[in-house]
């Protein structure tokens, strides 16, 4: 355990330069005068460090001092290789840099370290977007992330949700990677959120702007993602449905929809099992349930159990030609979104457009 904090300390004042001895115990979690019992080892063991004392001291090392990288344990050095980090680096244009301090990093391990590290990879790979989807085409990538570094404003031209094209000047301010999805976080006022692959052009300009000393990316990435799942609708439906699919039902409606199942006890006369859930996106209910076939009922509402009802009528009179053709042109229930249920929806593609609209 000291050694691991001799070796933390040390790797703090090579990459922060000089620490007052409050800074280190609390970054580390222990005493101030664990900090001067730890400097003085440091120090006996041969390492060229020293503390100044008065308002302006601190502990630190003699410039121009670094060691060489040292004290991985084997989780931190597998972890370190299982980082994920090479295609969206390449995406960056920081493909061949991250290749070349991997190398590095890997020649720096000790024998033992460097056998686990290189194993990881052949046993472990990453892959972040979900099935039957690729990372979109993000041609602009490299200018953003250019501006970002440089801070830099860019001139844009986006594709609202809408598919209005707007112009705009913003201040980068991140990139964030969600689900093989680019996103670029941007001030000039309130930060907003805009997906890269809707970008119908981008251009550094030479004007720099002042980055917010406050701005945390990760901090406002996690508040928007809440704020933006929090901000829909919901629909709370009973249903029955034949107990050996309720996997069937998980995969159809996801797992937070299925975290909010109630069971609801009532008889039944085919044992079936009588659930209250609370499906998002209300509009693509009918098509979420549709998944599941006859293996499940809707009890309520009435009018998701008249759209879906509806529905399969159409679909039945476009394959049975021994029913009227009238039933084609009947009128959809649109459950009040103004929508005819022409096809199943797709929820996932649903979702991922509303998510775009934020810029």
């Amino acid at each position: 355990m000291r050694a691991s904090r001799l070796v933390s300390l040390l790797l703090l004042l090579q990459t922060r330069g000089r620490m007052t001895a409050a800074q280190l115990a609390e970054e580390l979690e222990v005493s101030i005068r664990t900090i001067y019992r730890d400097v003085e080892a440091l120090s006996e063991s041969g390492v060229p460090i020293y503390a100044e004392r008065g308002p302006h001291g601190g502990v630190r090392l003699v410039d121009g001092y670094r060691t060489r990288l040292t004290g991985l344990t084997d989780s931190e050095a597998e972890a370190l290789f299982l980082s994920g980090l090479p295609g969206p680096a390449a995406e960056l244009g920081l493909g061949t840099v991250v290749a070349a301090a991997r190398l590095k990093v890997l020649a720096a391990l000790p024998p033992e370290l460097r056998t686990r590290a290189s194993r990881i990879s052949q046993r472990f790979h990453l892959d972040a977007p979900g099935w039957f989807q690729t990372s979109e085409t993000a041609p602009h990538l490299q200018t953003l992330s250019t501006a970002v570094w440089e801070d830099r404003r860019l001139s844009i031209k986006y594709r609202r949700s809408d598919q209005q094209v707007v112009d705009r000047e913003v201040e980068p301010l991140g990139l964030v990677l969600k689900a093989g999805v680019w996103y670029l976080v941007a001030g000039g006022g309130q930060p907003r959120t805009y997906r890269v692959s809707r970008l119908e052009s981008a251009s550094a300009l030479e004007e720099k702007f002042q980055r917010p000393d406050t701005f945390d990316l990760g901090a406002y990435w996690s508040e928007s993602i809440a704020a933006y799942e929090t901000s829909f609708d919901r629909l709370d439906v009973l249903l029955r449905i034949n107990p050996t699919r309720l996997d069937w039902l998980s995969d159809a409606i996801g797992p937070r929809a299925m975290a909010s199942a109630v069971q609801v006890e009532r008889p039944d006369p085919e044992d079936w099992q009588t659930l209250r859930v609370r499906l998002e996106w209300p509009a693509d209910a009918h098509g979420q349930l549709l998944r599941l076939g006859s293996e499940v009922e809707v009890l309520e509402p009435v009018e998701l159990r008249e759209r879906i009802e509806n529905f399969c009528r159409r679909v039945l009179a476009r394959y049975d030609h021994s029913v009227s053709t009238a039933v084609l042109h009947e009128p959809a229930s649109t459950n009040g979104t103004g929508r005819t249920p022409n096809a199943v929806s797709a929820p996932r593609s649903r979702r991922e457009t509303a998510a775009v609209g934020r810029g």
